[in-house]
């Protein structure tokens, strides 16, 4: 059984006040070996000071996009190795409001991958589709594009990935058990046959309106190898309800 991952996505959300809620998810976080890993992914200006509070506990953090290159004439943009040197261990490639908002192609997304593993991160490679493609039945067709692209260059063990349907995200819809299950023993068939037994090896999160109130029933679902959590991770006390109740399934 994998690790169980438990990472938050900020988004664009954090002044330096909300340190104060860093520093009491670090707190309250199990110090175990067989405890769920704990990652924030908070907003670049926050990021360094973020690492410095949550240095000596069981709290990774990690950006939220990067770009391709490691240097050069972008404005605005932040390169893996900034990330790197700001104190992540980990960064969000392909998030679906980079996808969309962004023009965030798989391509693009591979690419940013493959700049994270060699920065020293580990990206986490975001899929997922629409309502209308749900409601038309192009889900796995869908899945599997995004999987084709996104993960070319990439190797087992150098990336973890999630799957978040743009419907359920923000909205308070959460796919059911059985959509869930299936996608992510799709997800994890594709990881197979792709990379042979160490397909096995790669975390497949859960990530979509994901709550204290649901993680119960979300988490035990097979393939389901931690939660991408957004509102819910900037409040301490939903993030570490949410860790707890994974914790509790690997007791």
């Amino acid at each position: 059984m994998n690790r169980k991952l438990i990472a938050g996505n900020w988004k664009m959300n954090g002044l330096s006040a909300d340190l104060q809620t860093i520093r009491e998810i670090a707190a309250g976080l199990a110090v175990s070996a067989a405890a769920p890993e704990a990652l924030l992914c908070v907003p670049a200006t926050l990021l360094a000071e973020a690492a410095r509070q949550a240095s000596g506990t069981a709290l990774r953090m990690g950006g939220q996009t990067c770009h391709a290159q490691e240097k050069g004439a972008f404005t605005g943009d932040i390169s893996a190795l900034m990330l790197r040197e700001a104190g992540a261990g980990f960064v969000i490639a392909g998030h679906s409001e980079r996808r969309s908002g962004h023009g965030e192609t798989d391509a693009i997304v591979a690419a940013q991958a493959r700049a994270a593993v060699n920065a020293g991160l580990t990206p986490i490679i975001c899929v997922g589709e629409t309502l209308d493609e749900r409601l038309s039945g192009a889900t796995l067709r869908v899945i599997e594009g995004q999987l084709a692209g996104s993960l070319d260059g990439l190797q087992p063990g150098s990336f973890v990935l999630a799957y978040e349907p743009l419907w359920a995200i923000g909205t308070g819809n959460v796919a059911t058990p059985a959509q869930i299950a299936e996608v992510h023993a799709f997800i994890r068939q594709f990881l197979e046959q792709r990379f042979g037994q160490s397909g096995q090896s790669v975390r497949i999160l859960y990530g979509g309106s994901l709550n204290p109130a649901n993680a119960a029933e979300i988490f035990p679902i097979p393939n389901v190898d931690g939660g991408l959590i957004g509102g819910a991770s900037l409040k301490a006390g939903d993030f570490l309800a949410i860790y707890n109740t994974a914790g509790a399934l690997t007791v």
